[in-house]
């Protein structure tokens, strides 16, 4: 009975949590929209009976659907999305496996204290971070200011609303969650496979190719997909740090939401969004299953 409810109650996590609010988005989809409170029409209205069910249902379409497919702005959001959220991942892992693999040969005191390091940012508001990065690499910030300073360039760049800005801003709001499962997947490895490649001719550049990164595999795509998955639907750091060019899909849904207040196609743009992420969120599982059997 103990072993049914502690597997019932991720399940009925999921429920509350993700396909409950998944299936209103849904509904909303499907609705037309409205100069009324809630903004879009039909409403479910059961003092009718079973013939307002009926009509309930008869009223939904596709139409937000289609028209989606009508408009450019959409699937070039799309893949613009996609594209900064691939670049932005590949950027993060360079920058962050270097940084879990001198963690993870540090000294064992030393470790603790890198860890920390590493998650203290979340010590403070995202937003408030954010921000900072305004105040960083705007034409007067702080980073021109020092490249002025030491002669590096004569006059400032422009690196604030521009998409390097928004690389910018991702790689260091996400760094942490690339560099943690990397840590946990180089912490495990056994140092004597490498000495046992480095006896058997392998350089230490050839070992670390051969024996590391394989080994490693599993905590660098885990790390891809914390990074990817919340990129794409990324609204504060391109709102803020990215300029008018800059083309997310979450954007966009602030726009439909809050700006125009067409609930529909908003809810019709979240419910693609959210198809296709759930494409790499199958991949990993699979891999993962791959990887279960491969140890059994």
């Amino acid at each position: 009975m103990r072993r049914a409810v502690l597997i019932l109650v991720p399940y009925l996590w999921l429920l509350a949590l993700f396909l409950v609010p998944f299936l209103i988005v849904l509904k909303i989809s499907l609705s037309d929209i409205a100069l009324a409170i809630p903004p879009y029409t039909p409403t479910l209205d059961l003092s009718t009976g079973w013939q307002g069910v009926k009509d309930f249902f008869a009223a939904l379409d596709l139409e937000n659907f289609e028209f989606l497919t009508t408009d450019d702005l959409y699937w070039k959001a799309y893949l613009s999305s996609v594209k900064i959220a691939a670049i932005a991942t590949f950027l993060t892992l360079c920058v962050g496996y270097p940084i879990a693999y001198g963690m993870a040969n540090a000294p064992d005191h030393w470790r603790p204290t890198l860890m920390m390091l590493v998650i203290l940012p979340f010590w403070t508001s995202f937003l408030i971070r954010v921000y900072s990065w305004m105040g960083i690499l705007s034409t007067e910030g702080y980073l021109n200011q020092f490249l002025l300073g030491i002669g590096l360039i004569s006059e400032p760049l422009t690196i604030l609303n521009t998409n390097t800005a928004v690389y910018i801003g991702i790689v260091y709001t996400y760094l942490p969650f690339m560099i943690l499962p990397i840590y946990a997947a180089l912490e495990r490895l056994d140092g004597s496979l490498l000495e046992a490649a480095e006896d058997l001719g392998c350089s230490r550049m050839s070992a670390f190719w051969l024996v590391t990164v394989p080994l490693s595999k599993n905590g660098i795509i885990a790390g891809c997909f914390l990074v990817f998955i919340p990129t794409i639907g990324e609204f504060v750091i391109p709102s803020l740090l990215g300029g008018s060019r800059t083309l997310m899909i979450g954007k966009v849904l602030w726009e439909e939401f809050f700006n125009n207040r067409d609930w529909p196609v908003a809810s019709a743009v979240a419910v693609i969004l959210l198809l296709i992420l759930i494409i790499p969120i199958i991949l990993f599982q699979r891999n993962e299953q791959k990887q279960r059997e491969a140890d059994q």
